[in-house]
């Protein structure tokens, strides 16, 4: 199904409003709507209406990517056995029964086929991701329609009115209630959904995690409980979750990297801009910190444990590594192609750092200044020729802050006693090393 195009900024109501009537906007969709919760335990008949047995489970496959995952099968508990019956032999899924087609039935034992889950089993109840609404849900029911040709899994149903109708009255059950109904286009159906086979566990093509900003992922990543959590990641390229992981709390952050694998807490620490990754360190303990820093490369480790000789209440402490340094003879040309190449640090770097013959820091220039120059002009040439505004590492955060106020400048170069750069810090550094607790604020997407 062809996704609509992105509304109108509205409020997250009106929006929702608008994905439901993704499913909701065609009678014959609407009209077949089977609630999964309320087929649960009705009995499964044969053409002639004889009953064979009582529905347990509906089997769904999305392991190719399909945006409305079609049935592939139902399991029926057939006296003392529980069987398999392909959908090939369905004829129609009522709120209350289940049609087959034909009286003679090849009732088979249920394998779980690659890219196949269990839908009570193995998502009702379980956590997913909302990627249009940006958020962690859980399954209260799944709704069920024939959707070009083949019976698909169309929606998922959050509401507690769901829920509540799920523990009443049996004739009350199997009557679907979609006040709250997500259409099935905007799920990312991972959750915690750990009893199925790895393949299934997460549908990772699933292109809206990638449009996601990683303040959104972090608000995932918080809300997700382990298993899920891990499945989140796995389907992130690992430059996405290291941006996510900085915008988490710090609190979830020491917990999410205890409880993944070392060697991938390593990787993912590694990816992180230096400063975030210093700050994620000293929240381990000396033992973990250590075993992370051993997983990384050589010269990556020796970075950040550099980074964390410097106490956290001074200027080394909270500066960045991620550095552009050049010569006074480099052109213009030159610096902007490496400019380009540091793309991923590009919210850490707003200036560029000129060095004499010895490395003595001689300018700090805006990279305006450089942006609007000629490709052929010598970057020892531009800005004026005042001093910098430089800090030594071991200055205290009042003092970082004083000169901050001073120079009116975004960051200042952090240089060692010979005035060569060690690092740089950012305005917002300061701002997050002073305040008392550190959280975030996320505009909802249509006010961004």
């Amino acid at each position: 199904m062809t996704r609509s195009a992105p509304a109108s900024p509205a409020p997250v109501l009106s929006r929702r409003r608008q994905r439901t009537q993704r499913i909701l906007a065609t009678r014959a969709v609407a009209e077949s709507i089977v609630s999964l919760a309320g087929l649960l335990r009705q009995p499964v008949r044969n053409q002639a209406g004889a009953e064979i047995g009582d529905l347990v489970d509906v089997v769904a496959r999305w392991a190719d990517g399909q945006t409305y995952p079609p049935v592939t099968g139902l399991l029926v508990r057939v006296g003392r056995r529980m069987a398999f019956v392909d959908a090939g032999a369905i004829d129609t899924i009522e709120h209350r029964q289940v049609t087959l087609r034909t009286a003679k039935l090849d009732l088979r034992d249920f394998s779980r086929r690659p890219g196949e889950v269990t839908l009570a089993r193995d998502v009702l109840d379980h956590q997913l991701v909302d990627v249009d609404g940006v958020q962690v849900i859980r399954a209260a029911d799944l709704y069920l329609a024939e959707v070009l040709g083949r019976i698909r899994l169309v929606g998922v149903d959050v509401s507690i009115q769901s829920l509540l109708r799920r523990l009443g009255p049996a004739r009350r059950r199997s009557r679907p209630t979609p006040e709250r109904v997500i259409d099935w286009a905007a799920i990312a159906p991972f959750g915690d959904i750990g009893s199925g086979p790895p393949e299934v566990r997460l549908r990772s093509a699933h292109g809206g995690l990638h449009r996601l900003r990683p303040g959104e992922l972090a608000d995932l990543l918080e809300d997700l409980q382990r298993p899920a959590r891990e499945a989140l990641l796995d389907a992130l390229d690992p430059e996405e979750a290291a941006d996510a992981i900085e915008e988490m709390d710090a609190d979830e952050v020491r917990n999410l990297l205890r409880d993944v694998d070392p060697v991938r807490a390593a990787s993912l620490v590694a990816r992180m801009e230096p400063d975030e990754a210093v700050d994620a360190l000293r929240d381990l303990s000396h033992d973990e910190r250590e075993d992370l820093l051993e997983q990384m490369p050589v010269e990556r480790s020796r970075e950040l444990a550099t980074l964390l000789g410097y106490r956290e209440d001074r200027a080394g402490g909270i500066m960045t590594t991620a550095l552009v340094v050049v010569g006074r003879e480099d052109t213009v040309g030159s610096v902007l192609a490496r400019l380009a190449e540091l793309t991923d640090h590009r919210h850490d770097i707003d200036a560029v750092a000129v060095v004499d013959e010895e490395g003595r820091l001689v300018k700090d220039l805006p990279i305006l200044d450089v942006a609007v120059a000629g490709a052929g002009v010598r970057v020892g040439r531009l800005g004026d020729d005042g001093d910098p505004v430089t800090i030594s590492p071991d200055a205290d955060l009042s003092e970082v802050a004083e000169r901050f106020v001073e120079a009116r400048r975004l960051s200042m170069v952090v240089v060692d006693e010979d005035r060569r750069p060690l690092g740089r810090i950012l305005a917002d550094d300061v701002v997050d090393a002073l305040l008392p607790a550190k959280g975030r604020l996320h505009l909802p997407r249509w006010m961004q």
